[in-house]
């Protein structure tokens, strides 16, 4: 069975970009938000509206994507979930969260967190630039690629 590419699309900066990969290689893409999705007339696209709750949209991803699939989020605790479940999984900057990082990544983001609570930074986010788009644009089709021929050698 093909790969399914899963987005986690609140605030999601690559929606676009991740249609044009999937449409190039034939893979369904699956938007989850908990609102504000534009409607698509694609079959090859679906829009799952999750309540808004903290993490039902990360809840909802996990609980649907199996191995091999894909995931594009920017939330690195949701990316340590499905890394976990061996799902590939991408950043919008085109960073894969992988088991070899993924631990790290938690670390940094924790931290990170510590210390805007505690005043010690301001914690400003770096700008989305083209050359993410670029790279993300590149990465995805790299694992999209990688993910279908593991799903065609495993039937």
């Amino acid at each position: 069975m093909s790969p399914v590419i899963y987005v986690d699309a609140d605030a999601c900066p690559v929606k676009d970009e991740v249609v044009k990969v999937a449409e190039r290689l034939g893979l369904v893409v699956t938007f989850v938000s908990n609102g504000g999705l534009r409607p698509s007339r694609d079959p090859m696209i679906r829009n799952v509206v999750v309540p808004k709750s903290a993490d039902a949209a990360d809840d909802w991803i996990v609980d649907n994507a199996q191995a091999n699939d894909i995931v594009v989020t920017a939330d690195i605790p949701l990316a340590a979930r499905a890394v976990g479940q061996n799902v590939h999984v991408l950043g919008p900057t085109g960073k894969p969260f992988t088991p070899e990082n993924v631990g790290m990544a938690v670390a940094m983001r924790d931290l990170k967190q510590h210390l805007r609570e505690t005043g010690e930074s301001k914690g400003y986010n770096a700008g989305f630039a083209r050359e993410d788009r670029s790279r993300f644009l590149g990465a995805l089709d790299q694992i999209a690629r990688r993910a279908i021929a593991a799903a065609k050698s495993a039937t």
